[in-house]
């Protein structure tokens, strides 16, 4: 048995012009657009925070440059570890599965996105702040790794 709303809704659906269907397509690809875009949204932490959470975050700090930089391309060019003292000071060792930026030892910031597993922060990307004669430069580098 079919209600009539149903049959009304169905003949309004069938007799409808062309360019309203398309319109309304439109916006329900705009509006999974937005909500699979808003998945990606990550907070800005501290080590701290992000060992509490166990979410995906952003990190701001500084190179460690008194601890070893881990990067050996022979052995394993996607490859990184390297300490970080995050914006509450707090020291933790992050790696990275990508190559080695060049003159990563003279950024003035890193600023990683990923989460910690265990003591250590995995991070998918990193960019830097690097220091220049005329103007900021920033370098980013994704990992390899598929998060």
């Amino acid at each position: 048995m079919t209600s009539p709303f149903c049959v009304l809704l169905l003949h309004k659906i069938v007799t409808m012009k062309k360019s309203h269907i398309l319109a309304i397509g439109i916006v329900a690809i705009a509006i999974g657009i937005l909500i699979s875009a808003s998945k990606d949204v990550t907070t800005y932490s501290n080590f701290a925070q992000a060992t509490q959470s166990g979410d995906k975050v952003k990190l701001i700090g500084q190179l460690v440059k008194d601890r070893p930089v881990e990067y050996n391309p022979e052995k394993d060019p996607n490859y990184m570890a390297f300490y970080m003292k995050d914006e509450s000071g707090e020291v933790r060792q992050v790696v990275l599965r990508a190559a080695k930026p060049q003159d990563f030892e003279r950024s003035e910031s890193i600023v990683l996105t990923g989460q910690m597993q265990g003591d250590n922060f995995e991070a998918s990307d990193m960019l830097l702040k690097c220091p220049s004669k005329y103007k900021d430069q920033e370098i980013y580098v994704r990992s390899e790794k598929k998060s």
